[in-house]
């Protein structure tokens, strides 16, 4: 795992210095070394975190044999000795960068689909003076790129890109609107303008005629018109490649160890790790004082049970709380996710142990974990569409929290995206009407990609939930998420749920092998418990929450006082300052209902506040 940066312009020769300033600010993601290279036109920068062949040998920048190809890579190909042996390939280092660049060196971009792994690369071809950069089928590892007609560059982290003189902060109005529907800024936008994310399972060419995009893999395509019906035949397929899967994340020539947060998923994933390691598998888990926020005790009960070599971490409110004002540094961006919180206090607690540690995530998008799959079921109900509005007066009869979103849900506004509506609802944020009505800036918003990505799939309403879950939350919010909280303690973070064979085989399962009397995740349990008994798990599920609620009424009330006050918000006149006082004083009345609303608006604005004073 590591930090890549570069640029690439034809009309003069960009200072070194510019490319050091860029690598510098990923220094976190790569302590163990630093590379450069630069010709009259392209500049490519390194920082490394060793996990295989840890010589100086696999430094990067890395040169193919014959010289023409230099590649910057981030992430894992787990399957690059089958990929040597396929091409004959004879390496002068046991690292899977060399066997990326060589596979290039013969196939060119038709290399990609040989590998199996989390990537993110550049390979500059010297003779043609060509940038090719690519990212893998998930999203796994980031990749942003900045791209004006006369400068090209990229980089792992927004960070890293926003200390070159010709990046102006402009800021995205589309990318607010997202965000304020969604907490999170979806592909391909950022929070500046003419800064991009660059699409999973895509290539992107640069050269003198300019930008030119190519996918490699997508989703869509993957989806098949048969399903697989057969559970047990299902059932022996998933656990086989489960257990490829899992084999390939625990290659590594450092220690590692996986996340046990004491759900299905995790559990799985230690399950299968512990089974197929000769050795015993580190685990980790923080808790909280806090009972209710508190997993240890789950956790803790699975790691007995598969013998593990257990490390838990039992922390204060008070620790967890010094973090929440750090999250925009580590994000760069508006980010509302408060689940970095503990993802980035695990991550620095795993790090005392172990530069690797396997996740469960993917395992609530492929096998429909999520609650929220019920509204879309509901929703798309024929019998109850003509009554929803009906329905929606009636609930809105009750004041408590469920029955206040039940409401919201049933308002959906018609032409709309469903899917982001549930979404929306279902983490307590703005609906598309209502940033309509709270933005001081004309309605940009990217409803119609969202509408055009999912309005070919022909699914069930549950599957058609977990597509958009798949495609933009898992991607550009968990992943997200766990990419810069792991990194920011040079802590690489694999997921065998999202090898891309497991997320085919499951694209493909019929519905009712995820969901089958209100079980969800019914084939994924259904493995667990030949590991773990089944009654470990009776228990409502539980998210890696914080308590964000309670804390802005109490300890992190100055938060609201401090970035949601008349003079912040209309100095820098994004939002109605009328509606965010309504909100804030519901909620202080005791509306628990808006408290993601004021988290996302508090978030927005102590970005603001950083990046634009």
């Amino acid at each position: 795992m590591c930090g890549i940066a570069g640029f690439l312009c034809f009309e003069k020769t960009l200072d070194r210095s510019l490319l050091q300033a860029m690598t510098a600010q990923l220094a976190h993601r790569g302590p163990d070394a630093e590379g450069f290279f630069q010709d009259e036109f392209c500049g490519l920068g390194h920082r490394r975190l060793s996990i295989l062949d840890l010589s100086e040998q696999a430094n990067q920048p890395f040169f193919s044999q014959d010289g023409r190809y230099v590649v910057v890579f981030n992430g894992e190909i787990y399957n690059f000795r089958e990929v040597a042996e396929k091409l004959q390939i004879k390496p002068r280092t046991t690292s899977d960068t060399e066997i990326l660049v060589e596979a290039f060196a013969q196939k060119g971009t038709a290399c990609v689909q040989m590998f199996n792994g989390m990537f993110a690369f550049a390979i500059y071809d010297t003779h043609k003076k060509e940038l090719h950069l690519c990212r893998d089928r998930i999203g796994k590892k980031p990749l942003y790129y900045f791209w004006n007609g006369h400068y090209f560059a990229f980089a792992s982290e927004l960070k890293s890109l926003m200390v070159l003189p010709f990046i102006k902060k402009d800021l995205n109005y589309l990318a607010i609107e997202d965000f304020l529907h969604l907490g999170y800024i979806p592909r391909p936008h950022t929070i500046y303008e003419d800064v991009f994310k660059m699409f999973s399972g895509y290539w992107l060419k640069v050269s003198r005629k300019g930008v030119e995009e190519n996918m490699y893999w997508d989703i869509q395509a993957c989806l098949k018109q048969h399903k697989i019906t057969d559970e047990n035949e299902a059932e022996k397929q998933l656990e086989a490649l489960l257990q490829s899967s899992v084999r390939y994340r625990l290659i590594s020539d450092v220690p590692l160890g996986v996340f046990l947060s004491g759900g299905i998923d995790s559990s799985l994933v230690a399950s299968m790790a512990q089974k197929v390691s000769n050795e015993k598998i580190k685990t980790f888990s923080i808790g909280f004082e806090n009972e209710k926020y508190n997993e240890a005790p789950f956790s803790r009960k699975v790691a007995e049970h598969l013998q593990t070599e257990h490390h838990e971490l039992i922390l204060s409110i008070q620790e967890a709380k010094k973090l929440v004002p750090e999250i925009i540094d580590v994000y760069d961006e508006p980010f509302a996710d408060s689940s970095a919180v503990p993802t980035m206090l695990i991550s620095a607690f795993a790090k005392k142990y172990v530069s690797v540690a396997l996740a469960g995530d993917g395992g609530d998008e492929l096998f429909q974990g999520y609650g929220m799959y019920d509204w879309a079921e509901r929703l798309k109900n024929p019998f109850l569409k003509p009554w929803r509005f009906m329905i929606a007066e009636i609930l809105s009869l009750k004041k408590s929290v469920s029955f206040q979103k039940g409401v919201q849900m049933f308002r959906y506004p018609k032409g709309k995206h469903l899917a982001s509506h549930i979404f929306s609802q279902e983490q307590f944020l703005f609906s598309q009407k209502e940033v309509e009505s709270l933005i001081t800036f004309p309605v940009t918003s990217s409803e119609p990609l969202l509408s055009t990505q999912f309005g070919v799939m022909k699914c069930p309403p549950r599957e058609q939930q977990a597509l958009f879950d798949l495609q933009y939350y898992l991607q550009d919010d968990l992943l997200v998420k766990v990419d810069r909280a792991s990194m920011r303690y040079a802590l690489e973070v694999r997921s065998p749920l999202l090898d891309y064979r497991v997320v085919e085989f499951a694209l493909n399962l019929d519905t009712s092998l995820k969901y089958q009397n209100k079980t969800t995740k019914y084939l994924l349990k259904k493995i667990l418990y030949r590991y773990v008994p089944a009654e470990y798990f009776r228990r409502p599920k539980w998210g890696f929450a914080i308590p964000l609620m309670q804390w802005l009424k109490t300890d992190l009330r100055y938060l609201i006082d401090e970035f949601l006050n008349h003079k912040i918000v209309t100095h820098y006149d994004l939002v109605k300052y009328e509606k965010v006082k309504e909100l804030k004083e519901k909620f202080l009345k005791g509306n628990d209902f808006f408290y993601n609303r004021l988290w996302v608006l508090i978030v927005l604005h102590q970005f603001l506040k950083k990046n634009f004073d």
